[in-house]
């Protein structure tokens, strides 16, 4: 088919363009996936200490029902934020190759050549879809390997391959209904935070005998999670993935012919008449605010997830001794309430540490796209420029942190009936994540400003500090590794000690960091292409 013309050698592009980023999240989530049979399996070596550990509305939220005792049916429940991470690589991907290339005007170079119309999209579906199926092979080798039931590896590496591929089409469908990248990344990412949300209620209530339990259903993730490995290994709810997955992919190539070239379905706002934006920090108001809100929004609706069902977790701690000295080994924190929390203070310092690095990436897009230069060629210097910018990259988090610790605080205080002592604990506790986001974002700001081609380079700093949360764990890390993460010198909060030398440090580290980011970006040519 002419529309498909050109589809293989864009293949080949991707993949050289991703050869190190590509096998690199495949072999990791394998080998993390993969150690925890035997991890969990030493720690939780019966069925009843298993049904103990998980039979709580808690650790329902986070990672959905446990569907049997079996040492694999726990594995995979334990994994069950694994395939929310697959969707979101996947989604960021296809946007990567299909509506960054045509914001770049690169799509529009490539088209002028022997490329079809569909070929870049079905490039970068067909890439994606390939890397999650050699994801779900190697997955389903790896746990066979572990002594687990050949049906059920099977099973699991569809599981995941399966999620990757349906988010993957729904990046497709997002890329093009916007002309922003940003803005497509939003509306692809906010679907499956959706689907995380509608399976963690649907779930939450069915354990609760609640009369919601029908919203999991609505769920992609859920019926992914549904399919059960190890146990029922329902392959009709694969086969619905699948359907899914193909009228995703359908429905972004109808809406791709029905669009220009760079355009979006969904048609821009248009501006005031007239009007005028003061100050480069006006301009980066206007161009940030959206996302602000958005992310400020997210962190308080994860802040009342989180807060609400702290409770519960502490309530079972309390009542089951083993499961308690497993927490402690989990999460490092002297209380038992408190050690839940300082996890979850981790991830949520490990979120607004992505948001920090999408902040001041716009930076990057500003010169990239050509628009820096219009506001460069007035009276703005560079630095003031990007300080408008990085004010938001810096002071975003920071808000969007503190929403998150207000409505835990809100949250659990009200569970327990002791807001007023709950809400500065818990608020101080969310903050004191911040010098470790500052560290990632000063990453960002080094990349831009030495070496402006790499700076996509600086989302592998959140990728890492996850994948050493997610093996930490559950295995025993030498310290060096771990201290790879800026996260892991932070006081575990609350509950913990608080000493001033690691904060100052990572604080020095930021700013030593920022400084030579933008001492580069003083010194370097703009725009760098």
């Amino acid at each position: 088919m002419k529309t498909l013309a050109g589809t293989g050698g864009l293949i080949r592009l991707i993949l050289r363009r991703d050869r190190i980023v590509l096998p690199l999240w495949i072999v990791l989530l394998c080998a993390i996936s993969i150690s925890y049979v035997q991890t969990y399996g030493d720690l939780f070596p019966t069925p009843e200490s298993r049904l103990k550990y998980a039979s709580n509305a808690g650790f329902i939220t986070l990672y959905g029902e446990l569907s049997g005792t079996s040492l694999g049916e726990f594995v995979t429940w334990r994994l069950g934020f694994v395939p929310v991470m697959i969707g979101l690589i996947s989604l960021l991907t296809v946007i990567r190759h299909t509506r960054v290339e045509e914001e770049t005007g690169r799509r529009e170079l490539l088209g002028a050549s022997v490329v079809g119309r569909h070929a870049q999209l079905a490039a970068a579906l067909l890439a994606t879809f390939g890397a999650n199926l050699v994801l779900g092979v190697l997955l389903a080798f790896g746990m066979h390997s572990q002594d687990l039931p050949t049906a059920g590896s099977i099973a699991l590496g569809i599981e995941f391959a399966g999620t990757g591929w349906m988010f993957a089409a729904v990046g497709a469908v997002a890329a093009q209904l916007t002309a922003s990248a940003g803005t497509a990344r939003g509306i692809a990412i906010s679907v499956l935070g959706a689907a995380y949300v509608l399976r963690a209620a649907g779930d939450t209530s069915a354990h609760a005998d609640g009369p919601l339990a029908w919203l999991a259903w609505l769920s992609p993730i859920a019926w992914a999670q549904r399919i059960h490995p190890y146990g029922a290994n329902r392959w009709w709810l694969a086969i619905l993935v699948l359907a899914a997955t193909v009228v995703l992919v359908a429905v972004a190539l109808y809406l791709s012919v029905r669009r220009d070239v760079g355009a979006g379905l969904l048609p821009a706002r248009l501006g005031p008449a007239e009007g005028r934006l003061g100050s480069p920090l006006a301009l980066a108001w206007r161009l940030h605010r959206g996302l602000l809100a958005a992310w400020t929004v997210g962190f308080a609706l994860l802040g009342l997830l989180f807060g609400g069902v702290a409770k519960g977790v502490g309530d079972m701690m309390r009542d089951d001794a083993s499961v308690r000295e497993v927490f402690q080994r989990l999460g490092g924190a002297a209380g038992l309430i408190d050690s839940y929390f300082a996890g979850v203070m981790t991830i949520v310092g490990l979120i607004a540490s992505a948001y920090a690095v999408q902040a001041t990436l716009r930076l990057r897009t500003e010169e990239a796209s050509g628009r820096a230069e219009p506001v460069l060629a007035t009276a703005t210097s560079r630095l003031r420029w990007a300080g408008s910018h990085l004010a938001f990259s810096l002071l975003g988090p920071a808000l969007a942190l503190l929403a998150a610790g207000v409505a835990e605080g809100i949250a659990y205080g009200l569970a327990i009936g002791d807001v007023g002592g709950q809400l500065p604990r818990l608020i101080g506790a969310s903050l004191a994540q911040l010098p470790a986001v500052w560290v990632l974002a000063a990453i960002a700001i080094a990349l831009f400003g030495l070496f402006p081609r790499l700076s996509p380079v600086a989302w592998a700093g959140p990728a890492i500090c996850l994948l050493i949360g997610l093996v930490s764990g559950g295995v025993q890390l030498d310290d060096w590794v771990r201290g790879i993460s800026p996260f892991s010198h932070l006081p575990q909060l609350p509950g913990g000690s608080t000493s001033a030398g690691p904060l100052i440090a990572l604080l020095a580290i930021a700013a030593v960091l920022g400084a030579a980011g933008l001492a580069g970006l003083r010194r370097r040519d703009m725009p760098v292409g």
